[in-house]
């Protein structure tokens, strides 16, 4: 399966995992959704909230709506310290 066969994982976000190395589910599933952020964000500062969100998704292999909020309310946490 390609990056882009993933929940939530489009053309322009799968570019950017491959530009940071992450160029497989397996890769993206093993670092994680934080680890596969941070290499996101050292290429793109506009990197958002949502994109977070989709990746903790493709991971779980749902859309990211249906995360749990215990799990959004993590990655907020996360994502916030960022500021």
């Amino acid at each position: 399966m390609e990056l882009t066969g993933m929940p939530n994982i489009g053309k322009e976000v799968s570019k950017k995992l491959i530009a940071v190395g992450i160029d497989t589910p397996e890769k993206l599933i093993s670092l994680g959704s934080k680890e596969a952020f941070i290499r996101i964000k050292t290429i793109d500062d506009g990197a958002c909230f949502s994109m977070l969100q989709g990746l903790k998704g493709a991971i779980r292999g749902i859309r990211w709506h249906h995360l749990p909020g215990t799990v959004k309310a993590d990655l907020k946490e996360f994502f916030d310290s960022f500021k």
